[in-house]
């Protein structure tokens, strides 16, 4: 399959993508053609000369894709950084590039590409130091592809200083080597940044088309696809989740029951204190999986004896401290994260009540607790859902300030039950 048949939805995205990637390939093509000269100095070559002309209105060498959680933001930089990989002989026929089943294509999907750089943080932010690193790469000539393809899935993260490293690369770029910055949205980035990159905003994708994207990728039952689509509202990664993890389906129905345990102040502050303890579970089960053997594994290569009471080496000791800061961080972000998404379902359950509360024609998305969203829809007025929405809103922007989180959680549940 092409690589553009995971971007659900996005058809107008997908389309400017494959535009841009067959004018690179042809900008490649001529160049190779014209014995590794610049395009635009061959003028002995009249399509080379064209094939320039073509990539300079479709094809940049930065390019910053937006939209909501869950629309594909990375998925699309993926497949584009793909389709600049293409080796399908089916190109010199008039195919496009991404056919999705050539070695280019394969590689860079799986990420095993030499020239293909995925950069995802599970830390809160992106350093100076790794910004360097990846400015440092973006200078290399392709080792063996068409491109030096950077895919930044979270440019958001970047703090100023590293935003500041990475312009610099931005504004002089190292021929034949592309930057794909994905974010939520355009304030996320530096405006400097931005306005050097060529701008894709894709969509939440449609319901049914997530739904039909897990059963035909995943392979999960059509039922359970349409209620985790449905229920997520077209977020691609958290649908998947929904439908393949037991206990993600667990935590959410724990956290849909809560706007009926909020009755009197002992039952919102059990309930705050449930929703943290929840989070730190969360992030305590990713600790398991991942800090024990990045710990060996650190310790295997700095030269430790056997066994994990085995003595250091002499100093080695501040690698190993940097491991462990690194992982607290990673704990913070996971339970952060896991906290926003129980955020986010609750305010989903507040949004159907209001769809309830007027009349809407709206699909809700919780259709599995509808009793009590009718519930809470008779027992209140339009006026306090609201302010209820806005109380989830206020915490997320308080978890986002690094407010306490059982702070922000507890006035959180007192406002909902203040209405």
């Amino acid at each position: 399959m092409a690589v553009w048949d995971d971007l659900v939805g996005q058809d107008r995205v997908a389309s400017q993508l494959t535009a841009a990637a067959r004018d690179a390939d042809a900008l490649v093509t001529a160049e190779a053609a014209g014995g590794g000269r610049p395009v635009s100095q061959d003028a002995a070559d009249d399509s080379a000369a064209s094939a320039a002309s073509s990539a300079s209105s479709k094809m940049t060498h930065a390019w910053l894709f937006t939209g909501p959680p869950g629309s594909g933001r990375a998925a699309a930089a993926r497949a584009f950084a793909a389709a600049l990989q293409c080796v399908s002989p089916d190109r010199a026929l008039g195919g496009a590039p991404g056919c999705g089943f050539c070695e280019g294509c394969h590689t860079t999907l799986v990420g095993t590409h030499a020239d293909v750089e995925v950069v995802r943080t599970d830390l809160l932010s992106i350093g100076v130091k790794e910004t360097r690193d990846l400015v440092r790469r973006a200078q290399l000539s392709p080792a063996g592809g068409r491109w030096q393809v950077i895919v930044l899935e979270d440019a958001d993260r970047l703090t100023e200083g590293a935003g500041n490293v990475l312009l610099k690369a931005v504004e002089e770029p190292a021929p034949r080597t592309v930057w794909l910055l994905c974010a939520p949205s355009l304030e996320d980035v530096l405006p400097t940044i931005r306005s050097r990159c060529r701008l894709l905003t894709l969509r939440t994708p449609p319901v049914d088309a997530v739904a039909d994207l897990l059963v035909r990728r995943d392979g999960i039952e059509p039922e359970l696809a349409a209620s985790a689509a449905r229920a997520t509202q077209g977020h691609i990664d958290r649908a998947r989740r929904l439908a393949t993890d037991e206990r993600a389906r667990a935590r959410r129905a724990a956290v849909l029951k809560l706007p009926l345990r909020i009755d009197d102040v002992g039952g919102c502050l059990k309930a705050a204190q449930e929703l943290i303890d929840a989070a730190a579970e969360d992030a305590k089960q990713v600790a398991e999986e991942t800090d024990a053997k990045e710990t060996e594994e650190l310790r295997a290569a700095l030269g430790a004896a056997a066994g994990t009471g085995g003595r250091l080496p002499r100093g080695t000791a501040g690698a190993m401290k940097e491991l462990q800061d690194r992982q607290k961080r990673r704990a913070t972000r996971t339970q952060r994260d896991s906290l926003d998404l129980a955020l986010t379902d609750l305010a989903g359950f507040y949004r159907d009540v209001l769809a309830l509360q007027f009349g809407s024609r709206t699909a809700l998305a919780n259709t599995d607790v509808q009793d009590a969203l009718e519930r809470i829809a008779v027992g209140s007025k339009p006026e306090r859902t609201l302010r209820r929405i806005e109380a989830v809103r206020a915490c997320r922007e308080a978890l986002d300030r690094n407010v306490a989180p059982l702070l922000a959680v507890e006035a959180m549940t007192m406002a909902l039950r203040a209405g």
